[in-house]
């Protein structure tokens, strides 16, 4: 099949989040990550059919759906789970305010981060330990030296990770995953391991490893936290869910959630089934396209006085060093040239990230490659 990445869809007017945030004005929106691309038509195919059902009461996971994530699971990754480890979720930023209410104690994770990773522990009234990433000539890699001291310093009884990670790109090898494995076992956490991107490994010679099939004894310890929401663009459908091996660690998260977290509406139980099932081949051309996106971000990055970005292995995200272009503040100077991207301030350490920016790349090639020239035209100006 033959599917079209290339024309744009007009979101303005309407529900945007990500259009909205800059409605009347001339800003091209890269910033929040979903995607510009309509839904893999078996998804649309399978909505339409249900909205023809016409009654709407409540609802809950079918057979065939939990199959289907069970088949989907050991397809991709050889992982073979039972139906009850599955913890259905109106969305991936809930499971982790959960899984910070769940896990008694202080919580752990590396910068930069997706900026949830941050804000959970806090709202769930846990202390929160950080240690940066180390940024080197040859990309992004845990400083395991450092990690361990804020662990050890906090007495971190939660880890949270983000595999793929977001916002660097990196798809952890299997070596830093036994690694963190390790560090979790030495200090007895529990890791939480936001796997929304798994379905977006741009890398052709690398595959997602899930956290949980390590060993085990990483299964026991583990929260795996899974939507297609990202790979198949249907976050705005509200559906997710976590797998969790271990009884007693499955009972003190579906604990915290009673009262508090809402079931999964029947669309995005719908969607999730038909992505899972038969969004395959759109999967596949996605990768493709984003693919050659991916090379343009770099080429144009490459090419503009100051910036840097190091390779991205997996989602749609670019996290761009803007330190050698002398912007005092950029991602208000990109804003005032018309491209709208995430601040990197907003994803920890203080000032320490402020020089950076995202850029979501999910987007028609018209799109990128106008945002890419605004880019390039204000730093010429400096």
């Amino acid at each position: 099949m033959v599917f079209d990445f290339d024309t744009p869809i007009d979101r303005s007017g309407g529900d945007s989040t990500k259009w909205n945030k800059y409605a009347g004005r001339d800003v091209l929106p890269l910033w929040v990550a979903d995607m510009d691309f309509a839904a893999p038509p078996a998804v649309l195919a399978a909505l339409h059919r249900r909205i023809d059902h016409g009654v709407f009461g409540y609802g809950q996971p079918w057979l065939s759906l939990i199959e289907a994530v069970q088949q989907h699971l050991e397809g991709e990754y050889g992982w073979r789970i039972e139906p009850e480890w599955i913890v259905w979720l109106p969305g991936l930023v809930c499971g982790l305010n959960v899984a910070c209410r769940a896990v008694d104690g202080p919580v752990f994770t590396s910068t930069p981060i997706y900026p949830p990773f941050l804000s959970a522990p806090v709202l769930a009234g846990r202390p929160l330990a950080t240690a940066p990433l180390a940024q080197t000539d040859e990309g992004w890699s845990w400083d395991f030296s450092a990690a361990e001291t804020a662990i050890k310093q906090q007495g971190a009884r939660l880890l949270l990770l983000c595999h793929p990670h977001n916002p660097c790109g990196r798809a952890w090898s299997d070596d830093e995953l036994e690694r963190i494995a390790a560090l979790a076992h030495k200090h007895n956490m529990v890791v939480c391991s936001d796997e929304i991107h798994c379905g977006l490994v741009l890398d052709a010679a690398r595959r997602h490893r899930p956290f949980a099939t390590l060993s085990p004894a990483a299964a026991a310890r583990s929260i795996t936290l899974l939507a297609p929401s990202k790979t198949f663009n249907v976050p705005g459908l509200g559906c997710a869910f976590a797998i969790i091996p271990e009884p007693r660690l499955r009972r003190d998260f579906r604990s915290a959630m009673n009262g508090i977290v809402p079931h999964v509406n029947s669309l995005g139980l719908v969607a999730c089934e038909a992505a899972l099932r038969r969004g395959g081949a759109w999967r596949t051309a996605l990768l493709d396209y984003l693919r050659g996106n991916r090379d343009r971000v770099a080429r144009a990055v490459d090419s503009m006085p100051g910036l840097s970005l190091a390779p991205i292995e997996a989602t749609y995200l670019a996290w761009i060093d803007t330190g050698g272009a002398g912007i005092d503040w950029p991602y208000r100077f990109f804003e005032q040239a018309g491209v709208g991207l995430s601040d990197g301030g907003d994803f920890g350490g203080g000032q320490s990230y402020r020089r950076f920016v995202r850029l979501n790349f999910g987007c028609p090639r018209a799109t990128l490659d106008r945002a890419l020239e605004r880019m390039a035209r204000a730093l010429a100006a400096l």
